[in-house]
């Protein structure tokens, strides 16, 4: 085996926190995040990958209830208006899905990109533009899994006019929200996603979404997706 691999107890832990990571929203407590946790997480989020190591991202801290209402109120009025996008069977569902917990949470995190950080040419993204972007997106994965580490709860609020949270947060024309989370303690974790749980969609088979060298290829391997089926079950 690698002689880089992490003992197995230091292995088992990585695979824990991904695998009981959930999108927090409606079991938030008051209780206060210590500057310290908070810190390891920001500077876990800080460590992620960056093409060209650009690190295009910022992180804003928001503990304003003032801030916290506007948000809430952008939040609300993008929600009304998604309902009417899904088909009239789904309506009622999404309606009493619970999406956000941006006033129940003591802390807001938004993490951004500036898309003109390191200048116009970086390594790396010199023929896809967007890898600032995706980049940022590792940030907000490295929070969330270290945040789940430290016992706290996140929810991603993507349920909002980006314009006008631009505009409510002030910020400058070349930086973008990449993620509104909701960060705090929780009374507990769900085992499942609650959106599998309440039935809106179910999670996929990994063996449905392995392509083998081409798209479409699925069954060129058959004794690894034998393996992973057996692996899953």
């Amino acid at each position: 085996m690698g002689k880089h691999m992490f003992s197995a107890a230091e292995r088992s832990a990585v695979y824990k926190a991904i695998f009981n990571r959930r999108d927090v929203r409606g079991e938030f407590l008051p209780d206060p995040v210590p500057d310290e946790v908070l810190g390891r997480v920001l500077n876990a989020a800080h460590h992620a990958p960056s093409v060209g190591f650009m690190q295009p991202w910022d992180f804003m801290i928001i503990r304003s209830t003032e801030v916290r209402e506007e948000i809430h109120g952008l939040f609300n009025k993008a929600h009304a208006e998604a309902a009417e996008m899904f088909p009239e069977e789904k309506r009622e569902t999404y309606r009493n899905l619970k999406l956000e917990g941006i006033m129940e949470s003591p802390l807001n995190v938004v993490i951004t990109c500036d898309r003109s950080r390191s200048g116009p040419v970086v390594i790396g993204r010199t023929h896809m533009e967007w890898m600032d972007l995706y980049s940022s997106v590792c940030a907000v994965q490295n929070f969330w899994l270290a945040a789940r580490s430290e016992g706290l709860g996140v929810g991603w609020v993507s349920i909002m006019d980006p314009d006008a949270l631009n505009k409510t947060l002030g910020l400058p024309e070349s930086v973008v929200p990449i993620a509104y989370l909701c960060v705090g303690y929780v009374s507990k974790f769900h085992d499942k996603p609650e959106l599998e749980k309440a039935g809106w969609l179910p999670r996929m088979p990994l063996d449905e979404v392995i392509h083998f060298d081409r798209w479409g290829e699925k069954g060129r391997d058959l004794d690894f997706l034998e393996k992973i089926r057996q692996q899953m079950n």
